[in-house]
């Protein structure tokens, strides 16, 4: 894969893969808020653009925990797949086999832990002929060293290491939309102080407008 392959939204799918309580609290790299909060973002845009999504949870009646809700009340057309005890959720059957039939040839990638839950799925789907990027901070590791040797494991891999804000912002590709507010408040999420911006903006535009 070109590291100038594109994301456009008529040709991804987006996996997340065990954004689950318990692994919530192994996470040492980033800050789990703002973990939970750039997943959200990712369900969101994904609902706005008819992104496929497609969710699975690594033993969720055990210590692992349930899945976090948001993903599927921001974008309800998730579909969630079970597994069987599989680490890598691409040795599911139903789940590879569900993504396979989206017919979208390009995989966005996130999931908890990074080194297992993104990486081993990642390179299986690489392996098999999907582009895939893997959006590393909506993902979340046990330590930054770990993290950083599994973005070195992926490049090699040619799996493309990705940020969220650059998701949101190749899927949008321009402001000129009619949906563009939607897009605004993915990127509040992302960025908080975002919020502030539009808030600045919306006012500077209704005093412009005498209101």
């Amino acid at each position: 894969m070109s590291v100038l392959t594109r994301i456009n939204s008529d040709e991804v799918a987006i996996l997340l893969i065990d954004h689950q309580s318990g692994l919530f609290q192994t996470v040492k790299d980033i800050e789990v808020t703002a973990l939970r909060n750039n997943v959200a973002a990712l369900a969101k845009v994904a609902a706005v653009e008819n992104i496929p999504v497609f969710t699975t949870a690594s033993e969720p009646n055990g210590p692992n925990g349930p899945l976090m809700p948001e993903i599927h009340e921001l974008a309800p057309h998730a579909i969630y797949i079970p597994r069987n005890g599989e680490i890598n959720a691409w040795d599911t059957p139903a789940f590879a086999e569900a993504v396979r039939k989206s017919g979208r040839k390009k995989l966005i990638i996130a999931g908890v832990l990074t080194s297992v839950c993104v990486a081993f799925p990642a390179i299986s789907a690489k392996a098999e002929g999907f582009d895939v990027f893997a959006v590393i901070d909506a993902s979340g590791d046990m330590s930054p060293l770990s993290t950083q040797i599994t973005m070195t494991r992926l490049a090699m891999a040619d799996v493309i290491p990705i940020s969220t804000v650059a998701v949101l912002s190749e899927i949008q590709k321009t402001w000129k939309r009619e949906d563009a507010l939607e897009f605004a408040d993915a990127f509040s999420k992302v960025m908080p102080p975002y919020q502030s911006l539009i808030e600045s903006y919306q006012k500077a535009v209704s005093v412009g407008k005498g209101v």
